[in-house]
């Protein structure tokens, strides 16, 4: 069953230099699946996600054929409807919750607007069900925490915090943007495990952002590769190690690992032909 698809793909900006595209021709499906997107810094991944909610601010251009969640297009919707879509049925997690939590309120209260923005509920109901979302993502002693403020937050709980918020309205597609990035190893593998156990359990589609190609040939299902605002390869997560585009091959080789150790990791070669329409390898 097919939740998102996304058909040609455009971000633009203008700047004094001309029109810069952040986001070139971007197509794929997304279903109830573990899709990663991976590449470097500046390669267009975060851009793809935010176009997706249509969150690229002004002089910015987003362009489409169609981003369709399920029969509805994404692209022909008000700004009035497209606040019904955000949160209710796509949420984003960001990067770094210390950021994207207001400093000001409780995290209870922030919790509670998510549900309450959406569903037309009691306070007593909305506090009852922000206290099952923490319990849900691990968070211990829930009724404490709704208390804190998100400066007292650890940056695991944090985003444990944000995962929380982000999955109380119930969505269909659940958008995470380099989630784990700033957590320690243990704390990255309990944020994933929760991610995963939310995702099988409601049935969603995740599109998960990365740089980090392991974790992701170990959490997702379908992996896409993005060089300089194009999609270069498209493979099974399990078979990543074993794609065969030359900048996919690069970005693993430039990896250290502890199964075969080098004296000298390779350094990355980059061509320009790679990011032209007709490089992509495989399936989208």
């Amino acid at each position: 069953m097919t939740l998102l698809d996304v058909e040609n793909l455009w971000v633009k900006f203008p700047t004094r230099q001309g029109i810069f595209e952040a986001v070139r021709g971007v197509s794929f499906t997304l279903g109830k699946e573990r899709l990663g997107i991976v590449g470097e810094s500046g390669s267009g991944k975060s851009m793809t996600g935010r176009a997706i909610l249509r969150l690229i601010r002004k002089p910015g251009i987003v362009e489409a054929n169609h981003i369709r969640l399920h029969e509805t297009d994404l692209m022909k919707l008000t700004e009035v409807e497209m606040r019904k879509v955000r949160g209710q049925r796509i949420s984003m997690v960001m990067q770094d919750p210390k950021f994207s939590l207001n400093p000001v309120m409780t995290i209870g209260d922030q919790i509670m607007e998510a549900y309450l923005l959406h569903n037309n509920t009691s306070k007593a109901q909305a506090r009852a069900k922000s206290i099952e979302m923490l319990n849900a993502v691990s968070i211990r002693d829930a009724e404490r925490v709704m208390r804190a403020y998100p400066h007292e937050m650890s940056g695991g709980m944090g985003q444990r915090i944000m995962i929380a918020m982000m999955l109380i309205p119930d969505p269909e597609i659940l958008i995470a943007d380099e989630p784990t990035s700033a957590l320690d190893v243990s704390v990255q593998r309990q944020v994933l495990d929760i991610m995963d156990a939310l995702v099988k359990e409601r049935g969603m589609g995740l599109i998960f952002i990365s740089h980090d190609l392991n974790l992701v040939s170990e959490f997702c299902d379908r992996v896409l590769i993005m060089y300089s605002g194009r999609i270069v390869e498209v493979c099974d997560a399990d078979k990543l190690h074993q794609a065969q585009h030359p900048y996919t091959r690069g970005l693993l080789n430039s990896l250290p690992r502890l199964d075969a150790p080098r004296k000298r990791l390779e350094v990355l070669q980059r061509d320009d032909n790679w990011a032209k329409a007709d490089s992509v390898s495989g399936a989208v």
